[in-house]
């Protein structure tokens, strides 16, 4: 579980399509550098967001860390597409007893975004961003919660006939994130609110007449909203 605060920014030392040495493990590995201010507590099998996506730690020194990249990895993420050079937003897993900043962020990518605008007004910066899977629409409201490339951010306007919606970025977010590095074109990760998507589950199941009966083998949440529903008729 991560929070969305980026703690730092690291870069991107390697992206080996097949690395065969122990760490590699035989898959795609990527070697991060610059990221000393999040290695001093790290143990081997830890999780570290790269990008916004959660990753195993399979071995570091005190300014580097290698993970492997699953083919689901690649095909939901823009790792793949990473060079040698490129800055990387990094985020070690929540720990216990910790100030809760951002929001819940599970370090799973539902898809990628293509940034096609960019507007600065004073001293902050619009994106405007079209979804990879126009479905994922559904669980972006105004106001809500998304995380973008890792980063914690509220969610402005939606627009769901055109696909697209925004994120307005304040001046000190810039400097700690890669997102103002990237121009018109780019791709970054998304994640949307793990919350509603789970609601959405619940819901369209009852709807539909899907759900298990009620019983042992209902869930709480799926008893509370099947009772508001059936209040509302």
């Amino acid at each position: 579980m991560f929070t969305g605060i980026i703690e730092c920014m690291g870069q991107v030392v390697e992206f080996t399509r097949l690395d065969t040495t122990e760490a590699g493990g035989n898959g795609a590995s990527l070697t991060i550098s610059g990221a000393r201010a999040i290695l001093e507590d790290c143990h081997l099998g830890d999780s570290i967001a790269i990008n916004g996506t959660c990753l195993t730690v399979t071995e570091f020194t005190e300014d580097t860390f290698k993970v492997g990249l699953a083919p689901e990895t690649l095909s939901r993420t823009n790792l793949g597409k990473l060079q040698t050079g490129d800055p990387v937003n990094l985020e070690r897993a929540l720990a216990a007893g910790h100030r809760f900043g951002g929001h819940f962020v599970q370090g799973h990518i539902d898809t990628t975004a293509e940034i096609i605008e960019i507007t600065p007004e004073a001293n902050s910066i619009w994106y405007k961003l079209r979804l990879s899977d126009s479905g994922l629409l559904r669980s972006i409201i105004p106001k809500g919660f998304i995380a973008v490339d890792g980063t914690s951010l509220t969610v402005c306007d939606v627009n769901d006939d055109e696909r697209w919606f925004t994120i307005m970025m304040i001046a000190y977010t810039q400097t700690h994130v890669v997102m103002p590095t990237k121009s018109v074109g780019s791709l970054v990760n998304i994640e949307v609110d793990m919350l509603g998507k789970y609601v959405e589950k619940v819901t369209t199941s009852i709807l539909r007449g899907t759900s298990s009966s009620e019983g042992s083998g209902t869930s709480e949440i799926e008893r509370v909203v099947r009772r508001v529903l059936q209040k509302d008729h």
